[in-house]
C-alpha cells in the first residue's frame, strides 16, 4: 500500500501502525529528508515525487492494493478549491491506470444540506471526486480530533489554559463529536483489511457529544485547572474568532480561521454503518475526556509521535558558503571555549527551545515572539515535539531543524515574519581537553527594508547571543556537575542557570 501525507500528523503515525499490522508500505514524499529521522524510515520503500506528476503517480501505485489519499492543504485564495480537487481527479485517474483496488480518504465530519466553509466544502468535494471515481474509496469524515500535538487539542489547550473567562462566539455551543486519534489510526487501518468490494463514506467519532464551551471545561477538569467560564456572545465572526486564537494558542493565522470556520455548525455522526464492517477497538472507543487524559499522558512522558507543527514545509537549503552566490548575507558569530566535555554542550543544543527556553533575556525573546504573531507568523508557542531529542525537520518555536548532525550541528530555519531569510547554527567540537561551542545568526536580507531590519536588530543580538554561548556552555556545567554527584542527568534541576536574568529553563 502506498500512504501520501506521510510528513502530516495523522500519516506520519499511520505508516508505522500499517507496519506493525504486517503490511509492506510505500511513502510518497516531496522530501525524503522529511522523515530520513523517523524510526520508519528504513521499513519503508521511500518514493519522491508529487501528488501533480501523474506519470510518477502512476509507476509509483504499480503493484499497490491501497491508497491513503491523507492530503489536504490549509492553504486559501483563489482557485483553492478547483486545484484541491484537480489534484484529487488526477490521484484518482492514476490508482485506476495501475490497477489499485481502493482509495481511503480521511475528510471532515459535517452536516449536510448546509452551506459550509471554503475549507470544508473542498474536503467534502475531494471525497465525492474518490466515491464517483474509477476505484472504490472508504471516505471517513472524522470530527475534531485529540491527540497529543493534533493542531484541535492545541487549540483546546491554550484556550483553556490562557483565558480562566473567555468571550466566546455563539458557535461554542455548537455540538461536537471528536475523536480520539487512537480511533482515526484504528479505522484507517482497519479499512485496508477490508476483502469485500466497499465504494461509500462513514462518519466516525466517539459517540461522546459535547458543546466545543463544553470540551473546554473537560479538558480543564482533565487537566486539574480551576472551572473556566465560557460565555456565549450571539456573534458568529468566525475570522476575528480565528484572529484571536492565533494570538493566545501555537495555531498560526492561516490554520485557525479554517479550523474556527469548522466549527460553525454541529459536527456529529449522522450514522455508525461503521461498525458493521469495521468493530470497535477492544475495550470500545475512547471518550473526550479519556482521550485529553492519553494526549496530556503522552506530552508529559515526551512520546509525542507527530505534531501539526512539524507537518508538510519543506525548507529552503542553506548554502554552505555565507557568500553564495553573491548573495548579500549578514552573520553574528559568537564562539565560547570551555573545559565542559562536548557531549554535555550537545545535550543543551540539542533541547534547545520550547519550555527549555533560549539562554538568553527570556523577556526579548518573549516579546519578539508576540510580534510575530501580531504579524501572523509563529510566534515561540509552538513548542517542540520532544524536550531533548531533534530530528530534520522537526519546529522548534519559530524555527525548523532544517540539518543535525547529532554531537555536533544544530542548524535551524527561522520561520518568523521577516524581511528576508534566517538561520540560526549551533555547533560543538573537541578542544583540547575541553569544547569550543560555536553560534552563527545568518540572514539573506530581501531589499532594503532587509538591511534596514538587519541594522534594527544589531543592538539586541549584542546583549542575547553573547550571553546565550555563556549560559548554554554553564548549563552544560551544571549538567556534568549533576553526573558527578549522581543526579539523573539532563534534568530542570541539574541545568538551571543561577542567573535568572539571562537564562530559562534547560534540558
Amino acid at each position: 500500500m502506498l500512504v501520501t501525507g506521510a510528513t502530516g500528523y495523522i500519516g506520519g503515525r499511520l505508516v508505522p501502525r500499517l507496519l506493525e499490522a504486517g503490511h509492506r508500505v510505500k511513502v510518497l514524499v516531496r522530501s525524503p529528508e522529511k522523515i530520513a529521522g523517523v524510526p520508519w524510515f528504513d521499513d519503508v520503500e521511500v518514493v519522491r515525487s508529487s501528488l501533480d506528476d501523474a506519470a510518477a503517480l502512476e509507476e509509483a501505485l504499480k503493484g499497490v492494493e491501497v491508497l491513503y489519499y491523507l492530503v489536504h492543504s490549509m492553504a486559501a485564495g483563489s482557485g483553492f478549491e478547483a486545484k484541491e480537487k484537480s489534484m484529487a481527479e488526477l490521484v484518482a485517474n492514476a490508482a485506476a491506470a495501475a490497477g489499485v483496488q481502493r482509495i481511503v480518504y480521511l475528510g471532515g465530519l459535517h452536516p449536510r444540506n448546509t452551506r459550509l466553509s471554503t475549507h470544508m466544502r473542498s474536503r467534502e468535494a475531494v471525497g465525492e471526486v474518490f466515491l464517483s471515481g474509477p476505484v472504490d474509496a472508504i471516505v471517513f469524515q472524522a470530527g475534531v480530533v485529540i491527540g497529543s500535538g493534533s493542531a484541535s487539542f492545541e487549540m483546546i489547550r491554550h484556550l483553556s489554559e490562557t483565558l480562566p473567562v473567555m468571550p466566546a462566539p455563539s458557535w461554542v455551543r455548537n455540538r461536537i463529536e471528536a475523536i480520539a486519534v487512537r480511533d482515526v489510526l484504528h479505522y484507517l487501518v482497519g479499512a485496508a483489511a477490508l476483502t469485500e468490494p466497499l465504494n461509500r463514506s462513514f462518519d466516525v467519532g466517539s459517540r461522546d457529544v459535547l458543546s466545543y464551551a463544553g470540551m473546554m471545561k473537560e479538558y480543564a477538569a482533565e487537566a486539574g485547572l480551576p472551572l473556566r467560564l465560557v460565555l456565549a456572545l450571539p456573534i458568529p465572526a468566525p475570522r476575528l474568532a480565528g484572529l484571536w486564537v492565533a494570538l493566545v494558542t501555537p495555531i498560526p493565522l492561516s490554520m485557525s480561521v479554517p479550523l474556527v470556520q469548522s466549527l460553525q455548525h454541529d459536527a456529529v455522526s449522522a450514522e455508525h454503518d461503521i461498525d458493521a464492517y469495521i468493530p470497535v477497538p477492544d475495550g470500545g472507543l475512547t471518550g473526550y475526556r479519556t482521550a485529553v487524559a492519553l494526549a496530556l499522558g503522552k506530552e508529559r512522558d515526551a512520546q509525542v509521535e507527530t505534531t501539526w507543527a512539524n507537518a508538510g514545509a519543506d525548507a529552503d537549503p542553506l548554502p554552505s558558503d555565507p557568500e553564495w552566490a553573491g548573495h548579500k548575507v549578514y552573520v553574528d558569530e559568537r564562539t565560547f571555549s570551555s573545559d565542559v566535555d562536548p557531549g554535555h554542550v550537545w545535550t543543551v543544543i540539542e533541547g534547545i527551545g520550547g519550555r527549555n527556553g533560549w539562554y538568553s533575556l527570556p523577556l526579548a525573546w518573549s516579546v519578539r515572539g508576540w510580534l510575530d504573531k501580531l504579524s501572523g507568523g509563529a510566534g515561540l508557542l509552538r513548542g517542540r515535539r520532544h524536550p531533548h531529542r531533534l530530528v530534520a525537520g522537526e519546529v522548534v518555536d519559530w524555527w525548523r531543524v532544517e540539518r543535525i548532525d547529532r554531537g555536533r550541528l544544530l542548524r535551524l530555519r527561522a520561520e518568523m515574519r521577516a524581511p528576508g531569510r534566517a538561520w540560526l547554527e549551533l555547533s560543538v567540537e573537541p578542544d583540547g581537553t575541553g569544547s569550543r561551542y560555536r553560534q552563527r545568526a545568518i540572514f539573506f536580507p530581501k531589499g532594503l527594508s532587509g538591511r534596514l531590519y538587519w541594522l534594527g536588530v544589531l543592538p539586541f543580538h549584542s546583549l542575547i547571543f553573547p550571553a546565550m554561548s555563556r549560559n548554554i556552555t554553564a548549563a552544560a556545567r551544571k549538567i556534568a556537575a549533576a553526573e558527578l554527584s549522581g543526579q539523573e542527568p539532563g534534568t530542570e534541576s541539574a541545568a538551571k542557570e543561577p542567573d535568572a536574568k539571562e537564562t530559562q529553563a534547560t534540558p
